[in-house]
Protein backbone atom coordinates (compact mmCIF):
# COMPACT_ATOMS: atom_id res chain seq x y z
CA UNK A 1 0.00 0.00 0.00
CA UNK A 2 1.17 3.38 -0.66
CA UNK A 3 2.09 5.74 1.88
CA UNK A 4 -1.83 7.39 2.90
CA UNK A 5 -2.90 11.00 1.79
CA UNK A 6 -3.26 12.37 5.31
CA UNK A 7 -4.66 15.93 4.86
CA UNK A 8 -6.86 18.67 6.18
CA UNK A 9 -9.91 21.01 5.93
CA UNK A 10 -8.53 24.88 6.19
CA UNK A 11 -9.11 26.67 9.39
CA UNK A 12 -8.39 23.34 11.31
CA UNK A 13 -4.75 25.47 12.42
CA UNK A 14 -6.38 29.05 12.69
CA UNK A 15 -8.71 30.22 15.64
CA UNK A 16 -12.29 29.80 15.12
CA UNK A 17 -14.06 32.37 12.85
CA UNK A 18 -16.99 33.77 14.99
CA UNK A 19 -17.08 31.23 17.06
CA UNK A 20 -18.07 28.80 14.23
CA UNK A 21 -16.51 25.12 13.87
CA UNK A 22 -15.54 25.42 10.50
CA UNK A 23 -14.91 29.35 8.49
CA UNK A 24 -13.12 30.07 5.71
CA UNK A 25 -9.93 31.58 8.12
CA UNK A 26 -10.09 34.93 6.51
CA UNK A 27 -7.35 36.57 8.57
CA UNK A 28 -5.14 33.56 9.18
CA UNK A 29 -5.13 31.71 5.99
CA UNK A 30 -2.05 32.29 4.94
CA UNK A 31 -0.33 31.25 7.88
CA UNK A 32 -1.68 27.80 7.95
CA UNK A 33 0.54 26.96 5.27
CA UNK A 34 3.75 26.69 7.44
CA UNK A 35 1.90 25.70 9.64
CA UNK A 36 0.76 22.49 8.09
CA UNK A 37 4.47 22.20 6.87
CA UNK A 38 5.59 21.87 10.09
CA UNK A 39 2.87 18.74 10.84
CA UNK A 40 4.11 17.03 7.74
CA UNK A 41 0.42 17.34 6.51
CA UNK A 42 0.97 18.27 2.65
CA UNK A 43 -2.84 17.64 1.77
CA UNK A 44 -5.14 21.13 2.57
CA UNK A 45 -9.05 20.99 1.45
CA UNK A 46 -9.90 24.54 0.69
CA UNK A 47 -13.18 26.24 2.11
CA UNK A 48 -15.65 28.16 0.64
CA UNK A 49 -18.44 30.76 2.33
CA UNK A 50 -21.20 31.95 0.91
CA UNK A 51 -20.81 35.42 3.11
CA UNK A 52 -18.11 37.56 1.00
CA UNK A 53 -17.67 34.36 -1.14
CA UNK A 54 -15.83 36.70 -4.16
CA UNK A 55 -13.48 38.26 -1.46
CA UNK A 56 -12.16 34.74 -0.97
CA UNK A 57 -8.90 34.36 -2.62
CA UNK A 58 -9.23 31.10 -4.57
CA UNK A 59 -11.52 33.15 -6.86
CA UNK A 60 -9.43 36.17 -7.93
CA UNK A 61 -6.32 35.98 -9.94
CA UNK A 62 -3.89 37.66 -7.88
CA UNK A 63 -4.84 35.11 -5.04
CA UNK A 64 -4.44 32.27 -6.59
CA UNK A 65 -1.15 33.19 -7.30
CA UNK A 66 -0.48 33.78 -4.10
CA UNK A 67 -1.78 30.75 -2.86
CA UNK A 68 -0.15 28.84 -5.69
CA UNK A 69 3.27 30.13 -4.34
CA UNK A 70 2.39 29.43 -0.55
CA UNK A 71 1.79 26.34 -1.87
CA UNK A 72 5.26 25.36 -3.77
CA UNK A 73 6.62 26.98 -1.13
CA UNK A 74 5.57 24.77 2.02
CA UNK A 75 4.83 21.51 -0.08
CA UNK A 76 1.14 21.71 0.20
CA UNK A 77 -1.36 20.74 -2.41
CA UNK A 78 -4.58 22.14 -2.58
CA UNK A 79 -6.42 19.23 -4.36
CA UNK A 80 -10.20 19.62 -3.32
CA UNK A 81 -12.35 22.14 -1.65
CA UNK A 82 -15.13 21.87 0.54
CA UNK A 83 -17.89 24.11 -0.96
CA UNK A 84 -19.64 25.55 2.61
CA UNK A 85 -21.21 27.83 0.18
CA UNK A 86 -23.34 25.84 -1.66
CA UNK A 87 -25.06 24.35 1.34
CA UNK A 88 -25.52 28.03 3.00
CA UNK A 89 -27.26 28.86 -0.22
CA UNK A 90 -28.16 25.67 -2.05
CA UNK A 91 -29.46 26.54 -5.54
CA UNK A 92 -31.30 24.05 -6.03
CA UNK A 93 -33.65 25.25 -3.43
CA UNK A 94 -34.32 29.11 -4.34
CA UNK A 95 -36.14 30.78 -6.44
CA UNK A 96 -35.80 31.45 -10.09
CA UNK A 97 -34.19 34.59 -10.63
CA UNK A 98 -31.92 33.44 -7.09
CA UNK A 99 -31.22 30.11 -8.06
CA UNK A 100 -29.74 31.40 -11.47
CA UNK A 101 -27.17 33.85 -9.65
CA UNK A 102 -26.19 31.42 -7.56
CA UNK A 103 -25.43 28.72 -10.53
CA UNK A 104 -23.66 31.62 -12.85
CA UNK A 105 -21.63 31.81 -9.12
CA UNK A 106 -20.81 27.66 -8.84
CA UNK A 107 -20.22 27.95 -12.50
CA UNK A 108 -17.69 30.54 -11.53
CA UNK A 109 -16.79 28.31 -8.59
CA UNK A 110 -15.91 25.56 -10.73
CA UNK A 111 -13.92 27.22 -13.47
CA UNK A 112 -11.36 29.27 -11.20
CA UNK A 113 -11.12 25.25 -9.36
CA UNK A 114 -10.18 23.63 -12.71
CA UNK A 115 -7.96 26.37 -13.32
CA UNK A 116 -5.81 26.06 -10.02
CA UNK A 117 -5.75 22.26 -10.07
CA UNK A 118 -8.18 21.82 -7.28
CA UNK A 119 -9.54 17.84 -8.49
CA UNK A 120 -12.95 17.70 -6.23
CA UNK A 121 -15.29 20.35 -5.40
CA UNK A 122 -17.41 19.08 -2.51
CA UNK A 123 -20.78 19.96 -2.38
CA UNK A 124 -22.67 19.33 0.85
CA UNK A 125 -26.31 18.32 0.21
CA UNK A 126 -26.79 18.39 4.10
CA UNK A 127 -28.53 20.00 7.33
CA UNK A 128 -29.59 23.27 5.14
CA UNK A 129 -28.29 21.54 1.30
CA UNK A 130 -30.61 18.80 2.05
CA UNK A 131 -32.60 17.48 -0.91
CA UNK A 132 -35.94 16.81 1.13
CA UNK A 133 -38.80 17.75 -1.80
CA UNK A 134 -39.33 16.64 -5.11
CA UNK A 135 -38.66 20.33 -5.91
CA UNK A 136 -35.43 20.29 -5.06
CA UNK A 137 -34.61 17.03 -5.98
CA UNK A 138 -35.58 18.48 -9.60
CA UNK A 139 -33.79 21.88 -9.19
CA UNK A 140 -30.54 20.32 -8.51
CA UNK A 141 -30.57 17.91 -11.31
CA UNK A 142 -31.71 20.92 -13.55
CA UNK A 143 -28.63 22.60 -12.53
CA UNK A 144 -26.26 19.76 -12.28
CA UNK A 145 -27.29 19.41 -16.26
CA UNK A 146 -26.07 22.95 -16.73
CA UNK A 147 -22.91 22.69 -14.64
CA UNK A 148 -21.60 19.42 -16.01
CA UNK A 149 -20.09 20.96 -19.59
CA UNK A 150 -17.85 22.83 -17.04
CA UNK A 151 -16.61 19.39 -15.50
CA UNK A 152 -13.66 17.86 -16.89
CA UNK A 153 -12.48 13.76 -15.84
CA UNK A 154 -9.25 15.33 -15.69
CA UNK A 155 -9.23 18.31 -14.20
CA UNK A 156 -12.59 19.42 -12.07
CA UNK A 157 -15.35 17.47 -10.35
CA UNK A 158 -18.28 17.06 -7.72
CA UNK A 159 -17.99 15.34 -5.06
CA UNK A 160 -21.39 15.27 -3.13
CA UNK A 161 -21.99 14.66 0.85
CA UNK A 162 -24.97 13.29 1.41
CA UNK A 163 -27.65 12.38 4.63
CA UNK A 164 -29.32 9.60 2.01
CA UNK A 165 -29.59 6.18 2.81
CA UNK A 166 -27.03 3.63 1.41
CA UNK A 167 -29.09 2.50 -1.61
CA UNK A 168 -30.54 5.91 -1.77
CA UNK A 169 -27.21 7.70 -2.40
CA UNK A 170 -26.45 4.51 -4.97
CA UNK A 171 -29.30 5.11 -6.92
CA UNK A 172 -28.87 8.92 -7.58
CA UNK A 173 -25.44 8.16 -8.28
CA UNK A 174 -26.14 5.47 -10.82
CA UNK A 175 -27.84 8.73 -13.18
CA UNK A 176 -23.87 10.29 -13.16
CA UNK A 177 -20.82 10.17 -14.67
CA UNK A 178 -18.51 8.49 -12.71
CA UNK A 179 -15.95 10.54 -14.36
CA UNK A 180 -17.63 13.85 -13.20
CA UNK A 181 -18.97 13.30 -10.29
CA UNK A 182 -17.91 10.93 -7.44
CA UNK A 183 -19.06 10.83 -3.04
CA UNK A 184 -17.19 12.15 -0.68
CA UNK A 185 -17.53 9.88 2.41
CA UNK A 186 -18.24 11.80 5.75
CA UNK A 187 -17.40 9.31 8.80
CA UNK A 188 -18.44 11.03 11.94
CA UNK A 189 -21.80 12.29 9.40
CA UNK A 190 -22.73 8.77 8.51
CA UNK A 191 -22.31 7.41 12.40
CA UNK A 192 -24.33 10.51 13.67
CA UNK A 193 -27.24 9.21 11.23
CA UNK A 194 -27.35 5.84 12.49
CA UNK A 195 -25.59 4.78 8.92
CA UNK A 196 -24.23 1.12 8.83
CA UNK A 197 -20.65 1.96 7.14
CA UNK A 198 -20.08 -1.48 5.59
CA UNK A 199 -23.92 -1.03 4.21
CA UNK A 200 -22.89 2.47 2.38
CA UNK A 201 -19.19 1.55 1.53
CA UNK A 202 -20.74 -1.90 -0.07
CA UNK A 203 -23.20 0.15 -1.74
CA UNK A 204 -21.57 3.04 -3.22
CA UNK A 205 -17.70 2.17 -2.20
CA UNK A 206 -16.43 2.41 -6.01
CA UNK A 207 -17.77 6.19 -5.91
CA UNK A 208 -16.16 7.38 -3.22
CA UNK A 209 -13.36 10.09 -4.05
CA UNK A 210 -12.93 11.65 -0.75
CA UNK A 211 -13.23 10.78 2.93
CA UNK A 212 -13.59 13.46 5.46
CA UNK A 213 -12.44 12.02 9.30
CA UNK A 214 -14.35 13.23 11.52
CA UNK A 215 -16.30 11.47 14.59
CA UNK A 216 -19.45 12.63 15.84
CA UNK A 217 -22.33 11.86 18.50
CA UNK A 218 -25.00 10.05 17.44
CA UNK A 219 -27.69 12.43 16.19
CA UNK A 220 -25.05 15.52 17.56
CA UNK A 221 -22.22 17.36 17.47
CA UNK A 222 -18.47 16.70 16.31
CA UNK A 223 -16.52 15.29 19.13
CA UNK A 224 -12.69 14.53 19.44
CA UNK A 225 -11.52 11.08 17.08
CA UNK A 226 -12.38 8.08 19.18
CA UNK A 227 -15.59 9.77 21.74
CA UNK A 228 -18.41 9.27 19.25
CA UNK A 229 -20.46 7.08 17.51
CA UNK A 230 -17.98 6.13 15.06
CA UNK A 231 -15.89 3.05 14.40
CA UNK A 232 -13.06 5.10 12.90
CA UNK A 233 -10.39 2.09 12.46
CA UNK A 234 -12.78 -0.58 10.95
CA UNK A 235 -14.27 2.50 8.78
CA UNK A 236 -10.68 2.75 7.18
CA UNK A 237 -10.20 -1.29 6.73
CA UNK A 238 -13.64 -1.22 4.94
CA UNK A 239 -12.69 1.45 2.81
CA UNK A 240 -9.30 0.74 2.19
CA UNK A 241 -10.51 -3.40 1.40
CA UNK A 242 -12.78 -1.80 -0.55
CA UNK A 243 -9.69 -0.15 -2.68
CA UNK A 244 -10.12 3.38 -1.97
CA UNK A 245 -6.56 5.04 -2.66
CA UNK A 246 -7.72 8.75 -1.96
CA UNK A 247 -7.38 11.26 0.30
CA UNK A 248 -8.21 11.31 4.26
CA UNK A 249 -9.29 15.07 4.78
CA UNK A 250 -9.24 15.69 8.91
CA UNK A 251 -12.13 17.51 9.66
CA UNK A 252 -11.88 17.38 13.14
CA UNK A 253 -12.92 18.48 16.36
CA UNK A 254 -11.27 21.93 17.41
CA UNK A 255 -8.80 21.96 20.31
CA UNK A 256 -11.13 23.21 22.97
CA UNK A 257 -7.67 24.49 24.72
CA UNK A 258 -7.05 26.60 21.48
CA UNK A 259 -4.21 24.37 20.56
CA UNK A 260 -5.29 23.50 16.98
CA UNK A 261 -2.36 22.44 15.92
CA UNK A 262 -1.48 20.18 18.50
CA UNK A 263 -5.06 18.38 18.35
CA UNK A 264 -4.36 18.00 14.82
CA UNK A 265 -1.16 16.55 15.25
CA UNK A 266 -2.53 13.43 17.55
CA UNK A 267 -5.82 13.09 14.99
CA UNK A 268 -2.69 12.69 12.39
CA UNK A 269 -1.57 10.15 14.36
CA UNK A 270 -4.57 8.52 15.28
CA UNK A 271 -5.52 7.99 10.69
CA UNK A 272 -2.27 7.27 10.34
CA UNK A 273 -1.93 4.14 12.76
CA UNK A 274 -5.48 2.96 11.81
CA UNK A 275 -4.46 2.45 7.74
CA UNK A 276 -0.75 1.65 8.42
CA UNK A 277 -2.71 -1.45 10.75
CA UNK A 278 -5.15 -2.23 8.35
Amino acid sequence: MSAPRIGFMQGRLSPLVDGRIQAFPREHWREEFPAAKALGLGLMEWTMDQELIFANPLLRPEGRKEIGGLAEANGVTVASLTGDNFMQAPFWKAEATEREALLATAAFVLECCAGFGVRWVVVPLVDNGSVDSAEAAENLADGLEQLAPLLSADRVGIAFESDLGPQELARFMEGLDPALFGVNYDIGNSAALGFDHREEIAAYGARIVNVHVKDRLRGGTTVPLGQGAADLEGCAATLLEAGYAGNWILQTARAADGDHAGALARYRDMVLGWLQGA
